[in-house]
C-alpha cells in the first residue's frame, strides 16, 4: 500500500487507515476480541495509521488500541492519532491549557504511551479554531512532551482552511467522499500548499456508497445512522454526508453503475470509494471504520487500486453536480 507523510509530523502512515470509533462500541456491540481482530486484520493488510478519540466509548477504543500496541512490541511501525475535546460541552471557554493536558493525560494513560503521535481537537467551534490561545496551548503541550504534534478535525471547509493557515497545525481531518466534494476545491489545494496532512473521513458516506443500503435497510436503535433515516438527529452534515437518506441510496445505485462500468476489474464500490478518496489530490490517509477482520482487508486492498480511470471521475462529478450539490455545497 502507497505510504504518505503526514503533513509536519514527518511519521509515515498509509493511504488506508482505520477509524476505530466502532470498536468503542457506541453503535453496536463489538467485543474485544472482535475489536483485536480488526486491528490485527487491517495491520497484517498494511495500515500503519490508526485514528481514535477519548470519547469513543468513554475510552474503550484507546485502551483497546494501547494493549493492541503492546502486543505489538516496541517497534509496531504505528500512528495513532487521537481527539479530544468532546468530553465537555463544545463552547470556546472549555478549549484551555488546563483541559488539555487533563484530556491528553488521560488519552496517554489509556494508550500507554508517554507521548501521544497526533492529537487532534475533535470538531471545535469555529472560535477555537481562529483564536490564538488554542494554538499556544497546543505548542505548550508539545514543548512539555505530552503530545508530538497536533491537528483539528473540522465540521466545514472555512474551519478547515483557518486551521491550515496555522503554522503548527499538522493535520486537518474533514469529511471527503464522493457525495462530499466542496472540500476538492479550496481545502486540498490549500493543504498541499502548506504542507498540512488531510485525513478524509465518513469516505463511505456512511456505509451508502458500499451499494449495500436500499429503502428498506434498518439499523439498530444504537447505531447513529438509525436516527438520521429523517435527518432529525444526530449530526445531519455527519452521517450519510448531510445527504437525504432516500437520495443518498438513489445516488449509491448510480456509483455502483459507475464502478461496473468503469471501475477496476473485480473492485467493490467501496474499494472504489476509498481509492477516490485516497487517489485526490493532497489526501494523506483515508480512515474508514471496521466492524470485522474481513472489511477491514477488503478496506486497506482499496489502498493498492491503480488509478482511477478518466470516466469513472467524471461520472462522480456528474453524479454529484445533478443529484447531491444542491443539498450539501453551500452547508458544509
Amino acid at each position: 500500500m502507497d505510504q504518505r507523510t503526514l503533513g509536519s509530523t514527518g511519521r509515515t502512515v498509509s493511504a488506508i487507515g482505520l477509524g476505530t470509533w466502532q470498536l468503542g462500541a457506541d453503535w453496536g456491540e463489538v467485543s474485544e476480541s472482535d475489536a483485536r481482530a480488526v486491528l490485527e486484520a487491517a495491520v497484517d493488510s498494511g495500515v500503519t495509521l490508526l485514528d481514535t478519540a477519548d470519547v469513543y466509548g468513554d475510552g474503550r477504543s484507546e485502551q483497546l488500541i494501547g494493549s493492541f500496541l503492546r502486543d505489538r512490541g516496541a517497534d509496531h511501525g504505528l500512528t495513532v492519532a487521537t481527539k479530544m475535546g468532546r468530553r465537555v460541552d463544545q463552547v470556546p471557554e472549555n478549549y484551555r491549557l488546563e483541559h488539555f493536558r487533563e484530556w491528553t493525560d488521560r488519552s496517554r494513560r489509556n494508550l500507554g504511551v508517554d507521548t501521544l503521535d497526533l492529537v487532534q481537537l475533535h470538531c471545535p467551534p469555529s472560535a477555537t479554531i481562529t483564536g490564538h490561545a488554542t494554538w499556544e496551548a497546543l505548542d505548550t503541550l508539545v514543548a512539555d512532551g505530552a503530545i508530538a504534534a497536533y491537528g483539528v478535525s473540522v465540521e466545514t471547509c472555512d474551519q478547515a482552511l483557518a486551521a491550515i493557515a496555522r503554522p503548527g497545525c499538522a493535520s486537518v481531518q474533514i469529511i471527503l467522499n464522493a457525495f462530499r466534494l466542496k472540500p476538492l476545491e479550496q481545502v486540498l489545494p490549500a493543504a498541499r500548499a502548506a504542507g498540512v496532512g488531510i485525513l478524509a473521513r465518513v469516505p463511505l458516506a456512511s456505509g451508502l456508497l458500499s451499494g449495500r443500503y436500499d429503502e428498506d435497510t434498518s439499523f439498530a436503535e444504537d447505531d447513529h445512522r438509525h436516527y438520521n433515516r429523517d435527518g432529525s438527529a444526530f449530526d445531519v452534515g455527519e452521517t450519510f454526508s448531510g445527504v437525504d437518506y432516500r437520495t443518498g441510496v438513489e445516488a449509491a445505485r448510480e456509483f455502483s453503475a459507475l464502478v461496473r462500468e468503469h471501475g477496476p476489474e473485480g473492485a467493490t464500490p467501496a474499494q472504489v470509494a476509498l481509492a477516490w478518496c485516497a487517489q485526490a489530490d493532497g489526501v494523506t490517509s483515508v480512515i474508514p471504520g471496521a466492524r470485522n477482520p474481513e472489511q477491514a482487508r477488503a478496506n486497506a486492498a482499496a489502498g493498492s487500486l491503480p488509478p482511477l480511470s478518466p470516466a469513472l471521475l467524471s461520472g462522480v462529478q456528474e453524479l454529484y453536480d445533478r443529484r447531491l450539490r444542491e443539498q450539501v455545497h453551500s452547508r458544509w
